[in-house]
């Protein structure tokens, strides 16, 4: 059971990107999937998540500019991030709790995805 994002990318300051981050593996159902981002000298953040039934939350810093989102079928969440700050430079990782086919939970990282926002 493993996690693979890509999406991030060198931007400019109100500009927009957009983050994807699939499970893969053997895999019965995935509930909660996440978004944190960790910035250089920081520690690691949670951005966003997003519950099996879709309902969300926001870290306060990322409220209105943010949205996170999923698809059940392909087993990916995604995060669309608007009017980009400098700020918001940091690799991005998302993260799941997926319960596996043998019914065991993992709750694996991504391997991170990089955004720097340029001023």
């Amino acid at each position: 059971v493993q996690l693979q994002a890509s999406g991030g990318g060198l931007v400019q300051a109100g500009g927009s990107l957009r983050l994807s981050c699939a499970a893969s593996g053997s895999i019965f159902r995935v509930n909660n999937m996440a978004w944190y981002r960790q910035a250089p000298g920081k520690q690691r953040e949670l951005v966003a998540v997003i519950a099996s039934g879709g309902s969300t939350n926001y870290a306060e810093s990322v409220k209105g500019r943010v949205t996170i989102s999923r698809d059940n079928a392909k087993k990916t969440v995604y995060l669309q991030m608007n009017s980009l700050k400098p700020e918001g430079t940091a690799v991005y990782y998302c993260n799941a709790r997926i319960i596996s086919s043998e019914m065991r939970e993992y709750v694996p990282w991504g391997q991170g995805t990089q955004v720097t926002v340029s001023s």
